[in-house]
Formats: C-alpha cells, sequence, structure tokens
C-alpha cells in the first residue's frame, strides 16, 4: 500500500486525541445522558468501551433492568470532522432501510440525535443495543505471536467452517443485491415514507483521501450520480488530483511517471469494464467485511453486522463482484510485496468456496418462490464473469485510492494498447513532465515539514 501523508494523519490524530479526553472526562455525563434516554431510573453503569477506526463506543448497562446498550460517536479527526454529521444520518437511515428490507442481522437504534443534542456537545451519537459476539476476522485468522502481524485467513482452518459462515454471508450478500435504485447516492425517506437517493454518495475511500492524504474536500462530489459512467469519471479525475495533491505519494520522478500513467489508463477502461450505466444500481457497503462482524463461536452463527456508515447505492457492478475480504484483508497486502501469486493462490480457492455457498443460497431462493427479475444472470454467475473479465481489479481499484497504481500495473495493464509514456497523447505528456517537477519540489517540503514534526521522536 502507498504511503498516507503522515503529517496529515499526525494531525487527525492529535484532534482525535484531544477529543477522546473529552469523552473520557464526561464519562459520567454520557452515562446519565443514555439513562436518561431510555428511561432507565438511574441504574446506568459504564461497563467499559469499543474502539474502532471510525468509532468510540461506550458500553453501558442497567443492572439486570433492561439490555445494555452502546453510545457510538464518530470520531473527530479519523472521520473528517466536517462531514461526521452526514456519517451517522447515513448509517442511521441505513440500519433502518436494512432492518425494513433484508434479515441481515443489524443492531437495533433506541435513539440518535446530532452534536446539538449531545452531552457537552461531543458528537453526532447513535444509541443501539450491545450484541454480544466474536469479532469474525479474530475468530478465522491465521494465529501468531506477532500483535502487529497482517490479519490473514488462517489456512489450516476447518473447512467445515468456513462453508457455515459463508452460507450466512452468502445470503446477505445475495439480499443487498435485489435492493435497486434509481441513482447512486445516499438513501433516506421521503414524505410518503418512500425511500429514494437523495445526496452525494459518502464512501470510504473519500474519507481515506482527506483525513489521510491531504486532498481538497471542496474538489468531491456534492450531488447524487446518473450514470455509472459518469461516477467513474468522476473518480478518475479524483485519482489525477490525488496524485498532484499528495506531498509524498511519489517517491522519485520514475515513480510519478508510473502513477500518471495508471491514472490516465484507468480512465480508458471505462468504456470496457463500466457496466449496467443507467442502472438500476444497487446498495453496497464498502465497509462489510469480517472485522465488522460478530460471530458466536459455540454456534457460528453470525449475530451482527456492523458499521454501514459508508454504504450507499452504488454502480450495479460492485455488487457483483466476488467478495475481496475473503482472505480478511484486501488484495493490497500481497500487491505491495509483489506476491501476486501468492494471493491467488490464496484466494481463489476460498473464492470458488463462497461461490459455491452462494450457489446453494440461490438455489433455496428460487425453490421458495424468489424469481429474479426476467432473464437475468444469478449474482454467483456475474461474480464469476466480474473474475474473469478482470472488472473485479477495476472496481477496486476504483474503491482504494491509495491502491490504483498498483492494482492497474500488476492486474490490468494488459488491457491498454501501448506502453509507457509513448502512450499518452501530447497534451497529457507536457503535462506530465511539469507534474514531475512540482511533486519532486512537494516531496522535498513534506521531508522538511516531517522532519520538524519528528525528527525528535
Amino acid at each position: 500500500m502507498t504511503a498516507y501523508d503522515e503529517v496529515a494523519q499526525a494531525n487527525a490524530d492529535d484532534e482525535c486525541r484531544a477529543w477522546i479526553r473529552r469523552l473520557i472526562a464526561a464519562r459520567d455525563d454520557v452515562v446519565a445522558f443514555v439513562d436518561a434516554r431510555l428511561d432507565g431510573k438511574g441504574t446506568g453503569k459504564y461497563l467499559g468501551f469499543f474502539k474502532g477506526s471510525f468509532n468510540l463506543s461506550f458500553h453501558i448497562g442497567f443492572g439486570g433492568q433492561r439490555p445494555g446498550v452502546l453510545i457510538r460517536f464518530a470520531k473527530p479527526g479519523h472521520t473528517h470532522t466536517p462531514w461526521r454529521a452526514e456519517k451517522v444520518t447515513n448509517e442511521v437511515r441505513t440500519i433502518q432501510f436494512l432492518h425494513q428490507h433484508t434479515t441481515i442481522p443489524v443492531p437495533c437504534i433506541r435513539c440518535w440525535g446530532l452534536a446539538e443534542e449531545s452531552p457537552h456537545q461531543l458528537g453526532p451519537f447513535i444509541i443501539m443495543d450491545f450484541i454480544d459476539g466474536a469479532r469474525l476476522s479474530t475468530f478465522l485468522k491465521q494465529p501468531s505471536e506477532d500483535e502487529d502481524a497482517d490479519l490473514i485467513l488462517n489456512p489450516n482452518i476447518d473447512e467445515e467452517i468456513p462453508d457455515t459462515i459463508y452460507n450466512q454471508l452468502a445470503d446477505y450478500v445475495l439480499q443487498l443485491s435485489r435492493l435497486d435504485f434509481s441513482q447512486i447516492g445516499a438513501i433516506s425517506q421521503d414524505g410518503s415514507k418512500n425511500w429514494a437517493v437523495t445526496s452525494r454518495p459518502l464512501t470510504y475511500d473519500m474519507n481515506e483521501l482527506v483525513t489521510s492524504t491531504g486532498y481538497p474536500t471542496n474538489q468531491l462530489p456534492t450531488a447524487q450520480f446518473h450514470s455509472a459512467s459518469d461516477y467513474f469519471q468522476s473518480i478518475s479525475n479524483q485519482r489525477l488530483l490525488h496524485l498532484k495533491t499528495q506531498r509524498n505519494l511519489a517517491k522519485d520522478e520514475a515513480d510519478v511517471r508510473r502513477r500518471f500513467i495508471a491514472r490516465h489508463r484507468f480512465k480508458q477502461l471505462i468504456p470496457e469494464y463500466c457496466i449496467d450505466d443507467a442502472g438500476p444500481f444497487k446498495f453496497f457497503c464498502d465497509d462489510m467485511q469480517p472485522a465488522n462482524m460478530l460471530i458466536d463461536p459455540s454456534t457460528l452463527r453470525i449475530t451482527a453486522i456492523l458499521d454501514f456508515e459508508f454504504t450507499n447505492s452504488m454502480p450495479a457492478q460492485f455488487t457483483y463482484d466476488p467478495p475481496w475480504w475473503l482472505l480478511l484483508r484486501g488484495p493490497d497486502v500481497w500487491l505491495d510485496g509483489n506476491s501476486m501469486d501468492e494471493f491467488l493462490a490464496r484466494y481463489v480457492p476460498r473464492m470458488e468456496q463462497f461461490l459455491r455457498a452462494l450457489e446453494r443460497v440461490e438455489e433455496t431462493s428460487a425453490a421458495g418462490g424468489h424469481k429474479e427479475l426476467g432473464t437475468e444472470p444469478r449474482l454467483s454467475t456475474r461474480m464469476r464473469d466480474s473474475w474473469k473479465t478482470g472488472r473485479f481489479w477495476f472496481n477496486y481499484a476504483a474503491r482504494t485510492c491509495l491502491d490504483m497504481g498498483d492494482i492497474y500495473w500488476h492486474t490490468l495493464q494488459d488491457q491498454v494498447r501501448g506502453e509507457g509514456v509513448d502512450s499518452l497523447d501530447e497534451a497529457a505528456r507536457a503535462e506530465l513532465e511539469s507534474l514531475v517537477l512540482k511533486k519532486m519540489e512537494q516531496l522535498e517540503a513534506y521531508e522538511k515539514e516531517w522532519a520538524v514534526r519528528f525528527g525528535d521522536d
């Protein structure tokens, strides 16, 4: 994976740590606030906390008077601070929608509110039922004595375990694939209680760009999209601007050229890989992975799927990909070390195992009377096609800002004619040469600022 802007990340961490100190100092007031909201009659008690990438939660019990709950706050800094209200609102609406239209085990939301309603104005919050269970990624991971080791699926796992888990997840993925919308973006209910896309998509990738690379927020989408091709064109423009704005994105002149070429070639691939351009678009969660799922280890039953803050109606082809998380981590873990063969050797058998589970679920669904619209291919067939054609890699590159270059050169370069700078038109070549100079100046300035910020560490 390409390096983040460590200065930008440190600034975000500083903001988050200052906020966490405020939250800890207000702990008793937070407990009293939850107790009052849920009519706990003074029985509310702090039981611990849970910290994720974007949220921090307090676990609050009520002495057996009622089930325990979590109050979850979006962390400033790690979530772009001005977006916290948008993120929390989107997640609440997503959970409400999924509760109405699927059997996916999502938390029950007791109440929620924005910063001005929270104790000490700590930020937008959700109060939801506490759900017991082990984190699925921890349950499935390869054992290691190194706490910092990459989270990788245990290669020696009993095959019945992933089969049981995949059967459940395939059912959830199939249900999501049946949720259609006419635009790309975040959803809400109108006055007639009908669900529709009403605002821009807020994605995991957008948050990464802003909090960890220094990307200008005013250059991100502000409205919904009406076609998949327009969305991918927007992504292509983002990637080029990302290259121009993250000061440490390229390590030398050759790296600048390599990244620039990959971005221009990605744009050339849009007509080849974009499908279902006019929709319907599908409900898709950027961050749906085992790290955000809970399981009962004794029964292998998934008890909850969490963290839907980056869920939107998106290009249908994202839903038609085999899950990227079958090895617990994304392909970037292997691409970064030029170990593509190792990734394929590990991933393809698990993909086939998941697709067999999906085929079983599809057969059960068909036997139960659910008929797909018209003569459309089944989801398992679409996933096999995505993998066979390489669309899986195009889609993955579109969703991961820091990995686009590596993904392109490892998996997509054979799909574009021409090699190197010669494949660019005259205007692009002229832009590249001026960009090389600019990036080297940026890198020098970044390294000086980095030395001032971290030199004594």
